[in-house]
């Protein structure tokens, strides 16, 4: 889809062509073409076929707002899911004067005026430019927010409230998780952070450490036990000055857990055994975790932690642990067979033992469930056959 092509797209022939396209939904791609092509020709109807596309994947992301917002392909892979937006969005507070020196397709300027604040957004792109200023119209917020091709190397956010950068994560060769690759590189995504009076700044949930400010608080975002993102923050009422360096956040429920630097015990495995969510773990927050429990670590570099106690916390997935053997195939498939467990949930961490091949090999029968975590125990390959926790 080229911006002429987008262009006819808003225009009234343009939303006829797009309200067939989206009713062909789910039919074959040839027939579905065919058939627009009777009335539309090559490049609107391409246009309509793509964009009801991805309106159509966009849900799982954006919700019902998919059903009269505007995408790219790309756009739509690194735009940011409609309730982390927003939670980023309360953060920054109504009413402030935000430049997004790399907007996209428009997520997080549409949250940001949502919000209440007046937002100056610029892309690179024409393409995307255009699809943002549509999202806007579309969602009835033109008037809190204008958008143009730009550089965001360019932009001056010393002259605002707020500066809210999201720079692509994607080279030539695809997603690209170091930092120095992004785009803007991260030496100009600083400079622009170290301008602003206050700013907010998108990164991936792997960051490596080293690449965090100082002066910054990195809040890691799990939705409904997934990480989907970091976001690091500066500015007067933000980071490590204000006791925070780091942070977890759970959505949809919105819990947020700050480091208080507690470390956590290590002792022997007791009954039950606990999972950290992984924006916890990511923001190293597994002591603060086993501490709200009243857990400790079985090996003091993997992030499980066991309790003698069951304990009801939105911060960690809790297991039965019936029995932990020294990992041999030979044993756990005799103890899974003796059990009758024919339907296994594998979870590993610290272990090179490949998943699949294993539940293959352990060539499973029976009616049961259960639940094999492969990890390490004071440094021994070992094997939990676990229970979900029982509900109280």
């Amino acid at each position: 889809m080229d911006l002429d092509a987008f262009g006819e797209l808003l225009t009234p022939r343009g939303q006829r062509a797009l309200a067939e396209a989206a009713e062909l939904a789910g039919a074959d791609p040839v027939a579905a073409a065919t058939r627009l092509r009777r009335t539309y020709d090559a490049a609107l109807t391409s246009a309509a076929l793509t964009q009801a596309a991805l309106r159509e994947r966009a849900r799982a992301k954006f919700g019902a707002d998919a059903e009269v917002m505007y995408f790219t392909p790309h756009g739509l892979e690194q735009s940011t899911r409609k309730e982390v937006a927003a939670h980023r969005a309360r953060r920054m507070g109504g009413g402030a004067r935000v430049i997004d020196a790399c907007c996209g397709v428009g997520g997080d300027l549409l949250a940001l005026a949502h919000a209440g604040c007046d937002v100056d957004a610029v892309d690179l792109d024409p393409l995307t430019v255009a699809v943002a200023r549509a999202n806007a119209d579309a969602l009835g917020l033109a008037d809190r927010v204008r958008v143009s091709v730009g550089d965001a190397a360019q932009v001056r956010p010393e002259e605002y409230d707020a500066l809210f950068a999201d720079p692509a994560r994607r080279s030539g060769k695809g997603r690209t998780f170091d930092p120095m690759a992004y785009s803007p590189p991260w030496p100009v995504v600083l400079d622009l952070v170290a301008r602003a009076p206050r700013a907010c700044l998108k990164v991936a949930p792997g960051i490596p450490y080293e690449f965090i400010p100082e002066d910054a608080e990195a809040e890691w975002v799990s939705y409904k036990g997934e990480v989907k993102e970091a976001t690091l923050w500066t500015g007067p009422d933000t980071g490590p000055d204000t006791g925070v360096a780091r942070r977890a956040t759970l959505l949809p429920a919105g819990h947020t857990l700050a480091a208080t630097g507690v470390e956590a015990p290590v002792g022997p495995m007791g009954r039950y055994v606990y999972e950290p969510d992984g924006a916890a773990i990511r923001a190293h927050l597994v002591g603060e975790v086993a501490e709200m429990i009243n857990g400790r670590l079985a090996d003091p570099m993997i992030a499980y932690i066991t309790a003698d106690e069951p304990a009801d916390t939105p911060w960690a997935t809790g297991y039965e642990v019936d029995e932990v053997m020294p990992f041999s195939l030979k044993r756990l498939r005799a103890a899974l067979r003796e059990r009758r467990i024919g339907n296994v949930t594998i979870k590993k961490r610290a272990s090179a033992i490949d998943i699949e091949r294993l539940r293959t090999d352990l060539r499973l029968s029976g009616d049961k469930s259960g639940i094999v975590i492969l990890t390490r125990i004071l440094d021994k390959p070992s094997v939990l056959i676990c229970n979900p926790i029982s509900p109280a």
